[in-house]
């Protein structure tokens, strides 16, 4: 799974202060030269053990076993790539137009296929859905024209490893071919056999709000962590069992005093000790499945 350089992004957050995630909030331990370092380390591992002890064995890591959960792009670029700077902004924006008619669903399920002998039949996603989930249909500026569709399948990374399912295929005028859009639905995500963390007693810990890739060989994971305007930038550490890897994200060097109610988000790259394979990717302060992209975004892990 490929992962796309994205910018810092700063929110205003008056409720973060109030939850004691900012940098200048107190209860940290520090160092000589007046600056923090994370909370306690101890806690958090402690906090990533009941994690992955909560879920090992759990109705909960049945299901997440059985499901249907993408954790990469539920639409993709076509094959022949983007043919200059205006389209592939045009893509980023969302900025399409329609110029044709879009098909009817032929059958109201469609098939999740891993190659293995596992399959797991799941509802179907329109045409017109579909295309509303990567379009705005605007016509200001670059756009890309959408002329149809068709039903196919393409492939995507899965939490059980890469799958085979139905897509749509969107025709782009002037491209040779498709724009693919997932036409399967993801499962319901499983009830966490264990709750969110007290943020007081959470360690230092934070939230980490997403997947942003996979390396090819599995060996690690790239995760959006959050941070402020006066620390030295987000760490995340993994706890790894047989069943699942717990990420624990915190601060670094967090400076004493007031500080701008800032969240930045940024990348960051966690080495794993072996392959991520079909193990479960866990949040240690929330105790849920970290999700693949922006859940409000166009291509969520899960409903």
């Amino acid at each position: 799974m490929n992962t796309r350089p994205m910018h810092s992004l700063r929110l205003l957050s008056a409720s973060l202060l109030s939850a004691g995630l900012l940098a200048g909030c107190g209860g940290d331990q520090r160092t000589d030269d007046g600056r923090a370092d994370a909370q306690s380390p101890r806690v958090r591992e402690e906090r990533a053990r009941q994690v992955a002890d909560a879920w090992r064995g759990s109705a909960a890591a049945a299901t997440w076993a059985r499901g249907y959960y993408p954790m990469a792009d539920a639409v993709q670029e076509p094959v022949s790539g983007w043919r200059g700077a205006a389209d592939e902004r045009a893509f980023e924006t969302r900025n399409f137009v329609l110029d044709g008619e879009l098909p009817r669903t032929p059958s109201a399920f469609g098939k999740v296929d891993w190659g293995d002998g596992e399959e797991l039949t799941r509802p179907l996603m329109g045409s017109k859905k579909a295309y509303r989930s990567f379009a705005l249909d605007r016509s200001a500026g670059p756009h890309l024209t959408v002329t149809g569709a068709r039903l196919g399948t393409t492939t995507i990374v899965t939490s059980r490893g890469k799958a085979t399912v139905p897509a749509w295929l969107f025709t782009l005028e002037h491209y040779d071919t498709p724009l693919k859009r997932v036409a399967v639905t993801p499962s319901k995500l499983p009830e966490p056999p264990i709750g969110r963390a007290r943020q007081g007693a959470a360690g230092g810990l934070r939230s980490i709000p997403r997947l942003t890739g996979t390396a090819a060989d599995g060996r690690s994971v790239t995760v959006r962590a959050t941070h402020g305007s006066c620390d030295d930038g987000p760490v995340v550490t993994a706890l790894e069992t047989g069943e699942s890897v717990v990420l624990s994200a915190s601060v670094k060097g967090v400076e004493r005093g007031a500080c701008p109610a800032d969240m930045i988000e940024q990348n960051v790259r966690v080495g794993l000790s072996r392959p991520l394979g079909d193990r479960i990717l866990l949040d240690a302060l929330t105790g849920r499945p970290v999700p693949f992209g922006d859940p409000g975004g166009t291509a969520p892990s899960w409903t």
